[in-house]
């Protein structure tokens, strides 16, 4: 089975055509224009492509997913968080922690945060659909994350360490702030221990596709974001 090679104004085709190895790999071409990745998104389709690869949109089956009242602390991280040793923003520094995510990570070759993914989401930045959230330590940027909020679902893009905690720490502050918007989940694309560790977990894309319809619809935070003062209080 092929996948489909999309021309400018192509729609995608349905995500229950994805190839299921490589597992969720359902079109390419087209451009990353805002109004092609909002659309992908609302769809339960992102891209993911190295700098030498066409773009490449992906719907995997299973989903991980975090459903922010699910988030798990543990007593390590709560720890960490009530020791005030991190300052948390939100929407403060969007480059620098794309540019963070960027950087070189052991055992991987190359990045897929290309200059093309940088720019096309710093437009959506700019429009107010991708935000990010910051970890501080002495007015260092220690870590940190980002992605795309479309209604109430929000869109995990990547996220990066300097320092040990630093990406949970954001993970974290992501998702008690949504919970509090009622975000009905956040996307986190693809398994990893570390993502499950915090409470994500898999489900069907069928389940996925359908909380991401209902999500889409539903009024918006407007930017820029602001986390609540007493956010952490409860710990």
């Amino acid at each position: 089975m092929t996948i489909v090679w999309l021309d400018a104004d192509d729609p995608f085709p349905p995500v229950e055509q994805a190839l299921v190895e490589p597992n969720g790999l359902l079109a390419a071409g087209a451009d990353l224009s805002p109004r092609r990745l909002l659309d992908a998104y609302a769809r339960g389709i992102f891209p993911w492509f190295n700098e030498d690869d066409p773009v490449l949109w992906w719907s995997p089956d299973p989903r991980m997913v975090l459903f922010p009242p699910e988030l798990h602390i543990s007593r390590s991280l709560r720890g960490v968080i009530r020791s005030n040793q991190f300052v948390v923003t939100v929407d403060r520094a969007f480059i620098d922690v794309m540019r963070g995510c960027a950087a070189p990570r052991p055992n991987q070759d190359g990045t897929w945060i290309t200059p093309e993914m940088l720019a096309a989401y710093s437009t959506l930045q700019q429009l107010g659909h991708a935000h990010s959230f910051e970890v501080w330590h002495d007015d260092n940027l220690v870590g940190g994350l980002y992605g795309v909020a479309l209604g109430r679902v929000f869109y995990g893009e990547s996220m990066f360490s300097r320092t040990s905690n630093a990406s949970k720490v954001a993970l974290a502050y992501l998702a008690r702030q949504l919970e509090r918007w009622n975000f009905m989940v956040i996307d986190c694309q693809m398994a990893t221990a570390h993502l499950a560790s915090l409470g994500a977990r898999e489900i069907p894309r069928r389940d996925f596709v359908r909380d991401v319809r209902a999500g889409v619809v539903l009024p918006g935070v407007p930017a820029p974001w602001r986390i609540d003062a007493d956010l952490m209080s409860a710990l």
